[in-house]
């Protein structure tokens, strides 16, 4: 026999049932995330660039030099919707750019 409704449940079934609703159980690995960046910038951006941390929908993104800032930050609005289309769950909000080291 199921629960009826309103009667209680314990809230580790009530969180990961809210968890699953809203995609946030599911884990991007770090080739899901570099595929989805691969697609959204071309190939030759993604080959300048690196992908960083990952927080809070803040996804910080290495660049090889500081021309490529400005290019990316152009860009950024387009970007932005390309990975929330193809990465499912928690939204990309925002991109933070800095120069970095690519190795």
């Amino acid at each position: 026999m199921g629960r009826e409704r309103g009667e209680p449940q314990p809230i580790g079934n009530v969180v990961a049932e809210l968890m699953a609703r809203r995609g946030l159980n599911r884990t991007r690995t770090a080739e899901e995330c570099e595929a989805a960046w691969r697609e959204a910038v071309g190939p030759w951006l993604a080959e300048q660039t690196r992908l960083g941390a990952f927080r809070g929908g803040k996804l910080e993104v290495l660049a090889a030099h500081s021309a490529l800032l400005q290019e990316l930050g152009f860009m950024k609005a387009e970007i932005i919707a390309k990975l929330n289309a193809r990465l499912p769950g928690g939204p990309v909000v925002d991109l933070r750019f800095r120069v970095g080291k690519l190795s």
